[in-house]
């Protein structure tokens, strides 16, 4: 059973975890668009993009509004603020550990030196 268990979190990551949705939303940074347009900016079926675009609009990355016979794409107000906050934990988890290792590593050449010097 899977103890970290976040949903949030888990959306979050596997909708930035696809370069083509990523690339979306640095294209929403720029300006709205509509699905037709960023299906034919990225190179592929409208369908496919409308399954990108809903992926990010679970995650609440990205707001959709049917203008007409027009679908407009614009970034959501969500922030990063709880994925940032969950990889800089781990960040300062692997710092501690490798500057353990690193003193480690430095104790074992202290010995090294100390026994050559004998």
């Amino acid at each position: 059973m899977v103890q970290y268990l976040n949903p949030n979190l888990d959306r979050s990551f596997a909708a930035l975890s696809d370069a083509t949705r990523r690339g979306i939303i640095h294209q929403l940074g720029q300006a709205d668009a509509s699905i037709s347009s960023l299906a034919e900016r990225f190179k592929m079926t409208l369908t496919g993009m409308k399954k990108h675009v809903q992926i990010l609009e679970q995650a609440g990355f990205v707001i959709t509004e049917k203008i007409g016979r027009v679908r407009t794409c614009r970034l959501g107000k969500r922030d990063l603020k709880a994925e940032a906050e969950w990889i800089e934990g781990y960040r300062r988890l692997f710092e501690a550990r490798f500057d353990a290792l690193d003193g480690i590593i430095n104790e074992i050449k202290q010995e090294d030196d100390d026994g050559r010097e004998n």
